[in-house]
């Protein structure tokens, strides 16, 4: 099939390879052809060598280490040991956090002061329920131990979920398709 083209030149069409033939399936067999098994190998043991121990490894060769010319290194001379003061320690401090209610970020507080084993202290936490929560703390001797009062101060604000910033995703409609006739 040729096409004339405004030019003069004619275009041809591209050449159909021809399909291939169709593969005929083989003839199935009247009766299952059997499958010869082999007979079992017999296992042949060998007898077991006498045990004989491996001869032990040749002692390592150590040598003395080189002693230089100019005799062995001297020896440090060390000073009596350092006396450290066992004072005991003494502190106040104190700092906190201002937050931003309406971005959510954090509020804290937190001071103490220490002398000796003595400790006091308290710190404050803004809760995400919008209450402060109050830790008091104290440790009266190397003995007793941490003990912690705490405390909330506010009501707590229920939570409330926001409502999704979409809506629901669309039903699909079924679009009739008009269908030919069978020839």
């Amino acid at each position: 099939m040729a096409v004339a083209l405004a030019d003069g030149d004619h275009a041809h069409a591209p050449e159909v390879a021809p399909a291939p033939a169709p593969v005929e399936p083989l003839p199935l067999a009247a009766a299952p052809v059997p499958i010869a098994v082999p007979a079992p190998i017999p296992i042949v043991r060998a007898a077991a060598a006498p045990y004989r121990p491996l001869p032990p490894p040749p002692p390592p060769a150590y040598a003395p280490a080189p002693v230089p010319a100019y005799g062995p290194a001297p020896v440090p001379a060390y000073g009596p040991a350092p006396v450290y003061q066992d004072t005991p320690p003494a502190y106040d401090f104190a700092y906190g956090v201002q937050g931003d209610a309406y971005t959510g970020s954090a509020q804290y507080a937190h001071n103490e002061n220490r002398n000796g084993y003595t400790t006091n202290g308290e710190y404050r936490v803004a809760l995400p329920d919008g209450r402060t929560q109050i830790v008091t703390y104290n440790v009266l001797d190397a003995n007793s131990g941490y003990v912690a009062d705490v405390k909330y101060e506010g009501q707590p604000i229920p939570y409330a979920a926001p409502a999704p910033a979409y809506g629901p995703a669309p039903v699909p409609v079924a679009v009739p398709v008009a269908v030919a006739p069978a020839k």
